[in-house]
């Protein structure tokens, strides 16, 4: 293979060694830490409030509510906000948490409701957050086992060298490793700097899952043409070089698509709201992996799968 892009191929070996490293880094991070729940899946209730100046100081805060609010997480927001996540509240519950803080911490009273402004309130109770977790793996293990049959189906006229249940092989392991990287991040994030997940995570990561199997699917499919055409030209060509030439046809157009996508995910993420900061970091990091995943993992594993098939004959 003498074209300089056939060296994505020809290196295959350098890609694996980076991509299990991480995806090792990722696992141990899980295993150690796990992901930091957010109210959707633990239950409870998160309070945001916003101050004119400076909030209180956490200790304040926690004095003012302890007793009769039970234990709570009080975390700063920006430089005048504080979030406060208790226990599951009623709404009477929530309101008397209002007039107590907005008592203690308010200089004017007859402007209380405007000088402890509440931003947002949410409420889960701990049935409804166990129902969501389970149904948010079950919805990622669906969406893995769909992925799988269609790529089989899809591609059920491969017979060569490569059999078709083999793309589909190829793939799953690339969407495990687009999974498991960004969780393996968050799971940093969440140790080291508290951040939580929740259902809006669940929705990026299925967003992943599709984007990076849309990206790896685009490459099999030119895969399968250059076979097809090689069949009718009756030209033999070797399985690396066809894979490598089909990687080189469809480069530039997975890069170009992937940085359309990650500018308007910057601009999100810098200039959105902070209830999609989250949200947004996921899908950039799953964009950049699902790209890479799909040009140095899923389509070199056809050219292993090819080489070990033909050692085993």
């Amino acid at each position: 293979m003498p074209q300089r892009h056939y060296e994505i191929i020809r290196l295959r070996r350098v890609w694996y060694l980076i991509s299990g490293s991480l995806l090792v880094l990722s696992v141990t991070a899980v295993a150690l830490w796990g992901l930091k729940l957010g109210l959707d899946f633990t239950g409870g209730s998160l309070i945001e409030l916003t101050f004119p100046a400076a909030p209180p100081a956490i200790g304040d805060i926690a004095q003012a509510i302890q007793g009769d609010f039970g234990t709570s997480a009080i975390t700063p927001v920006g430089e005048r906000g504080l979030t406060l996540r208790l226990r599951s509240l009623s709404e009477a519950e929530h309101q008397k948490l209002l007039a107590v803080l907005r008592d203690k911490f308010a200089q004017d009273k007859n402007k209380a409701a405007e000088e402890v402004r509440e931003e947002r309130f949410t409420s889960v109770g701990p049935t409804i957050g166990a129902e969501l977790k389970q149904k948010a793996i079950w919805a990622i293990a669906f969406v893995l086992g769909a992925i799988v049959l269609y790529i089989a189906w899809a591609f059920r006229r491969v017979t060569h060298p490569v059999p078709s249940w083999l793309y589909g092989v190829a793939a799953i392991v690339a969407l495990f490793h687009d999974v498991f990287l960004p969780v393996g991040v968050f799971a940093v994030l969440g140790h080291f700097w508290g951040v939580e997940v929740d259902t809006l995570f669940i929705t990026a990561l299925l967003t992943v899952l599709g984007f990076s199997v849309h990206d790896t699917i685009v490459v099999f499919d030119r895969v399968r043409e250059n076979l097809r055409l090689n069949d009718e030209a009756k030209k033999v060509e070797e399985f690396e070089t066809t894979v490598g030439k089909s990687i080189a046809q469809t480069f530039v157009r997975s890069i170009n698509t992937s940085l359309t996508l990650l500018i308007t995910l910057t601009a999100l993420y810098f200039v959105g709201s902070g209830a999609t900061k989250d949200f947004a970091l996921l899908l950039i990091l799953g964009v950049i992996v699902g790209t890479y995943s799909s040009i140095f993992v899923a389509s070199p594993l056809l050219v292993t799968f090819y080489k070990f098939r033909k050692a085993s004959k």
